[in-house]
């Protein structure tokens, strides 16, 4: 089984049982698909047919939920899923995590109306350490993404990394690569294969440290960041995690520049791995 401290990053010893976290759905994997746009009075829009994951989802009023969406075309969107609470509703049963949806919506404001959503099929469900992987993966998206700004590749990188989990692909591996693909999409990931300090090409057998802000450049004793090697970083940009030395390091480095990132907003996910290795 993969420890937590593989999976996440957080602690050691993941234990089996899945923990009960808010629902989460993902979008159709690497469909092509775009929404339509059709236009009616000015204060209405109507995309049908999105390609979707639920993200999160919480009450709303007595029947209803608030869902959040990593959508293909139109990035992290909130919309209201009225009636979804009552026991004969359609979207009950379809509004879960981690399965592909085609969603439709209708609305201009920051919450728009739930129209229709279907469930897409293709993947496996996540199970035991994958399925608390993958919620990771959903708690990043809703803190680090801003509403309404596509990510069409990280959309396609998030179903690949749910694919990945899903098939029992190393959990340490397929989080780093989406982590650092995440960052890179919202502007934030430094190119780790040159020294900002020197310009140079970074060399596997010297040490670095990386500058949220900046990038890397060579380590120095009064370094507090963590401190990598070269190897790392060039395995980082080539995405190679074959290395025990590079998966450990790079489980640091991550850490760190997510948690820089995160202006130190803790991660729930984190919390549940050390709360479930009380019991």
């Amino acid at each position: 089984m993969t420890s937590l401290d593989t999976d996440l990053h957080p602690e050691e010893g993941a234990p089996a049982p899945a923990p009960v976290l808010p629902a989460l759905v993902l979008p159709a994997p690497g469909a092509p698909a775009q929404g339509r746009r059709s236009r009616g009075p000015v204060s209405s829009v109507r995309i049908n047919g999105q390609p979707s994951f639920v993200l999160h989802s919480y009450p709303y009023k007595e029947t209803s939920l608030i869902v959040d969406l990593f959508t293909r075309d139109h990035g992290r969107i909130a919309v209201v899923a009225k009636g979804a609470k009552r026991p004969l509703s359609k979207l009950r049963g379809v509004l879960q995590t981690f399965q592909p949806l085609s969603v439709s919506w209708s609305g201009k404001s920051e919450l728009r109306t739930l129209i229709d959503a279907e469930w897409v099929g293709g993947m496996l469900p996540l199970e035991r350490t994958a399925l608390l992987c993958g919620f990771y993966l959903n708690e990043l998206l809703v803190k680090l993404l801003a509403r309404d700004d596509p990510h069409r590749a990280l959309f396609d990188h998030y179903v690949s990394t749910l694919n990945e989990l899903a098939h029992g692909e190393p959990a340490q591996i397929a989080l780093r690569k989406f982590e650092r693909a995440l960052l890179k999409e919202t502007g934030v990931a430094a190119d780790l294969g040159r020294c900002t300090t020197t310009r140079e090409a970074v060399v596997a057998a010297s040490d670095y440290v990386v500058d949220p802000e900046r990038g890397a450049r060579e380590a120095r004793d009064s370094d507090v960041w963590p401190v990598v090697s070269g190897k790392t970083l060039l395995d980082m940009e080539s995405e190679d995690y074959g290395d025990p030395a590079t998966q450990s390091q790079s489980k640091q480095l991550m850490r760190f520049l997510l948690a820089h990132h995160l202006n130190g907003t803790p991660l729930n996910t984190r919390q549940i791995l050390i709360d479930l290795m009380q019991l």
